[in-house]
């Protein structure tokens, strides 16, 4: 029997509403039963190919490829890539560090851009001067499953002939102009983690877009063997023929997303009415005070991933933090620059480089938000944000 998880760090006289909650669709159990008796519970079973056939099929890609996590996709991005030492890979400063890390553990200078103040995404108006004759790849992330400038960014890569990887861990199943995020890249990465929109706890998927990349991710997914097209008949036996390691997720996980991929439509329907009734419940409070609320640009369609607050000042965020915790609500912050790292600083990173990030992560508050949040609880949420004692700073 599936149990909820205790709601930890929360003091209350009720209980605490946490900032995510682990989402039951219906079949898990079922699914990874089934997993239990195909006698395959290692990677590349039948719930593996099941969802990657879900996929491939739902965004009409070419490939994709479960992994143990985004971080590993784009780990395999960078490998595909051919990424060494010396090269430079631009990426927004406001960021997880995993979208760094892929290409800094293959030898890559990363080169910090900026992010938009509407959507937090990469300002593609500042890109173009970052690019150098060592520019490799660009590698947008599309904040809270909001896109990206996907069309000017694509013109600066062909215009310097890049490869751009999206990290689209936010966006599953969001719109830029009508084409799903995720597919604009030669590749892309995903998420399933336990925070997002459709889980299985610890996941992710390559995609990939450029068919020419194809055969060569299935190599590197598989310690660097040909194993795959072994599998297929295409050789009659499979030996070491390239780079690579073992990021195949077990068929039990893969059992445990399909039943969250095939409950797509209700996932993204729940999702859509959180993100809505809290726009729409503190939009009037938000304008009286200087409050920013997400934006989402014409043309796109996100994935309501998450909701945000941006405060005036950091010690208005910090004191609203106090005052939802004090209530048994868990709000968070988000990104640090990374630029203003310890390693960002290793790389030249230095304050003023990224002012939109800089700004930005000290004044934003996610709100709790996942996909059995209850009209009870959300409400409780709005209501204790809205006698929050505002004094402005």
């Amino acid at each position: 029997m599936i149990t909820k998880p205790a709601t930890a760090g929360l003091s209350s006289a009720g209980s605490g509403i946490p900032f995510n909650r682990p989402s039951f669709e219906g079949r898990e159990q079922v699914y990874i039963a089934q997993a239990i008796a195909n006698g395959h519970i290692s990677g590349d079973g039948p719930f593996t190919k099941r969802c990657q056939a879900f996929l491939e099929k739902a965004l009409g890609v070419p490939r994709v490829l479960l992994t143990t996590s985004c971080t590993h996709a784009l780990e395999m991005a960078a490998v595909l890539l051919d990424i060494r030492p010396g090269d430079e890979v631009i990426v927004p400063s406001f960021t997880f560090v995993s979208t760094v890390n892929a290409f800094v553990l293959r030898g890559a200078r990363p080169v910090f851009a900026d992010v938009r103040p509407d959507t937090l995404n990469l300002d593609e108006t500042r890109l173009e001067p970052l690019v150098t004759e060592r520019t490799k790849a660009i590698v947008p992330v599309h904040y809270a499953g909001v896109g990206c400038e996907m069309m000017a960014i694509g013109k600066i890569a062909a215009r310097h002939d890049l490869t751009v990887v999206e990290d689209n861990a936010h966006g599953l199943f969001g719109r830029y102009r009508g084409r799903y995020l995720g597919t604009f890249g030669s590749l892309a990465a995903l998420s399933f983690h336990e925070t997002k929109n459709f889980s299985c706890g610890e996941g992710g998927a390559l995609v990939v877009n450029d068919p020419a990349l194809a055969d060569r991710a299935d190599v590197i997914r598989e310690k660097g063997t040909n194993r795959a097209r072994f599998l297929e008949g295409r050789v009659e036996k499979y030996t070491w023929v390239d780079v690579g390691s073992s990021w195949l997720p077990s068929d039990l996980l893969a059992a445990f997303l399909y039943a969250q991929l095939e409950s797509k439509e209700r996932i993204l329907e729940k999702r859509r009415r959180v993100w809505e009734r809290y726009h729409q419940m503190l939009s009037g409070w938000a304008a009286e005070r200087n409050v920013l609320l997400p934006v989402v640009p014409k043309g796109c369609l996100h994935s309501y991933h998450m909701y945000y607050l941006i405060l005036p000042s950091p010690r208005c965020r910090a004191a609203l933090i106090r005052h939802l915790r004090r209530r048994g609500i868990l709000g968070v912050f988000h990104y640090q620059p990374l630029h203003l790292s310890e390693m960002g600083r290793s790389y030249g990173g230095k304050p003023g480089d990224c002012p939109v990030t800089e700004h930005v992560s000290e004044r934003l508050i996610r709100l709790p938000f996942y996909n059995n949040l209850d009209a009870d609880s959300q409400d409780r949420v709005i209501r204790a944000i809205r006698e929050f004692p505002w004094n402005g700073t």
